[in-house]
């Protein structure tokens, strides 16, 4: 069997089972990666000595790095090609992932995984454009659907998994895992992935592009969605494990690991929204979407551990509502350079991510939870706003 299918509509090339599927795996992969700390943030401020907001650098570092670099990914991809760029970078990222695994200080952790960020866009950035070449428009918000269902479990996955890793032996071991995933996931992804056809453009071309996108309203209502709704996630999940550790629930590292299984709500919400978005119109959809995580961020503040996994189930399916959908709004709003439009949409995404990793750390050392949970909920009214105002 081979690993392409000639569509019938003029020469698209989409993706057999194999190639999705290594698509698929490739994605689960990198956004493991991104959250292998998260769950184990206490596990390093005891091992390491560092306060909370320190311990969360080793996952902003991560996304900082994510933001800063998505931008050039989507323009060498609009120049080269989507598939040579995720290959080679997704093989790369098996290296500071095992390195990580072995490193003697948060600091020297810290630069290794601020070399796992600077790689990741290479997938990141980049899949969504991919679709969008490989399949037509009508069929694009179902498959971004698919993909950020992918994204889900990875980031399910990697949460789970490195809690359990860490509390049944160390915190390293979860490194070394997911390091050999990244790698056999590369070598999937160079075997099956096709070549999606593509216009190459000149990358003063491709930054030209960059620039004109910055006049396009609804992108840019769609960019700060995204950072928004990103800021609010990262925030909520990044500190709950000192919520759900300290009084009055002293609650297991495993327990709150296992705590992430929310996430599954996520994975039928976005293949789910996919579909809704088509029917109903993305901006409809994304703004359903930040109202019911709002709901969701209040509704932590309960102190009763059953009432809090319910709200994060909500939470979930309310920021995967939006994340499911702002992609495809964004490859359906750019007039050119999907590539470009889609890397600046995960930049503004990880920029939101980078804040949601900082700023929530500091409302947690000064007023608890409920300093959490205000920066989140104000976070989400910015992108409420953006989305009534710019995506009109």
């Amino acid at each position: 069997m081979t690993s392409t299918a000639v569509a019938a509509d003029g020469g698209r090339v989409s993706p057999t089972r194999r190639a999705s599927a290594a698509l698929t795996l490739a994605t689960v992969a990198v956004y493991a990666d991104i959250y292998i700390t998260q769950p184990i943030l206490p596990v390093l401020s005891r091992e390491f000595r560092v306060r909370p907001a320190t311990a969360g650098l080793s996952i902003s570092i991560v996304v900082l790095m994510i933001a800063i670099v998505s931008i050039p990914y989507g323009s060498l991809s609009d120049a080269v090609g989507r598939k040579p760029v995720m290959v080679t970078t997704l093989f790369l990222l098996g290296v500071p992932t095992l390195l990580c695994a072995v490193a003697p200080s948060f600091p020297v952790l810290v630069v290794f995984r601020g070399l796992q960020g600077a790689l990741i866009p290479g997938v990141t950035a980049i899949a969504v454009a991919y679709l969008g070449d490989a399949y037509p428009v009508e069929e694009l918000g179902p498959k971004v659907g698919g993909w950020i269902a992918a994204s889900v479990a990875g980031g399910l996955i990697g949460r789970v998994v490195s809690g359990l890793l860490a509390d049944w032996t160390n915190w390293r071991a979860p490194f070394l895992l997911f390091g050999v995933l990244t790698i056999a996931a590369a070598a999937g992804l160079a075997r099956e992935l096709p070549r999606a056809p593509s216009r190459p453009a000149r990358l003063a071309l491709a930054g030209r592009e960059i620039t004109q996108h910055f006049s396009n309203r609804r992108l840019i209502g769609a960019f700060v969605i995204g950072g928004a709704v990103f800021f609010c996630f990262i925030g909520i999940f990044t500190y709950l494990p000192y919520y759900l550790t300290s009084p009055p629930f002293r609650l297991s590292t495993a327990f709150v690991s296992s705590i992430y299984l929310v996430y599954v709500a996520g994975i039928f919400t976005s293949i789910a929204s996919g579909r809704l978005s088509r029917r109903f119109g993305g901006r409809r959809v994304m703004a359903v979407g930040l109202v019911i995580a709002a709901l969701a961020v209040t509704g932590t503040l309960i102190r009763f551990v059953p009432a809090i996994i319910g709200s994060l189930v909500i939470l979930c399916v309310g920021m995967f509502t939006v994340q499911s959908t702002a992609p495809a709004f964004v490859n359906s709003n750019a007039r050119t350079g999907k590539g470009a439009a889609g890397a600046l949409y995960v930049g503004f995404y990880y920029v939101g991510a980078t804040f949601g990793s900082i700023l929530p750390g500091l409302a947690w050392q000064a007023w608890g939870w409920p300093g959490v949970v205000s920066s989140c909920v104000t976070a989400l009214a910015v992108g409420l706003l953006a989305d009534g105002v710019l995506c009109v």
